[in-house]
């Protein structure tokens, strides 16, 4: 499914940045994009409207962003996940321990609510107590799918033959991976 860091590939063109919440996928992703000249659109950017409510014209979004020739986003979303990676020629796999992950989240979420960071379309974090109260709050939310990419990239990857799958499993590794993209 994956392949060795040093292994030759191509030069990516449409880049699909997975992993759980708090992964990096975001930063990965602009740093991807910035690297190879490549258009990154925030995937939340699309799907979040006023009041977190799901923008209608997400999926149409998407269907945009995915049918141009070069592009770098975030692999969220199951309405979006499978057209997604059948556009993708490059599936990076953010797959790192739980314990930094989950600690990364709630670090992000703290410090978005404490300093009421506008987020997409004028979001901000929630109250801190509704962790407690909401079953879909973000940090909650992560916990229950903690494991989920464990097999929606096996998935992807038995579906997509072609697909090149790098599945990253430390920031040095990420760091490494990044410094073997060419320039753009």
């Amino acid at each position: 499914m994956s392949r060795d860091l040093d292994d030759a590939v191509p030069t990516p063109r449409r880049v699909l940045v997975a992993g759980v919440s708090g992964a990096g996928k975001t930063t990965l992703a602009a740093r991807i994009g910035e690297r190879l000249d490549l258009p990154h659109t925030e995937i939340d950017a699309l799907h979040h409207g006023p009041g977190w409510v799901p923008r209608p014209s997400f999926v149409a979004d998407v269907e945009a962003l995915a049918s141009q020739e070069t592009w770098v986003t975030e692999w969220q979303y199951s309405t979006v996940r499978r057209f997604l990676v059948e556009r993708a020629d490059t599936l990076v796999w953010l797959d790192l321990p739980h314990r930094v992950t989950f600690a990364r989240l709630v670090r992000r979420t703290v410090r978005r609510r404490v300093h009421r960071e506008v987020l997409w379309n004028g979001n901000v974090e929630p109250p801190l107590h509704t962790v407690l109260t909401d079953r879909d709050h973000v940090v909650r939310y992560a916990w229950r799918g903690r494991h989920k990419y464990r097999s929606l990239v096996p998935e992807a990857a038995a579906r997509r033959p072609d697909l090149v799958v790098v599945r990253l499993r430390s920031a040095p590794q990420v760091e490494r991976w990044l410094a073997g993209l060419p320039l753009a």
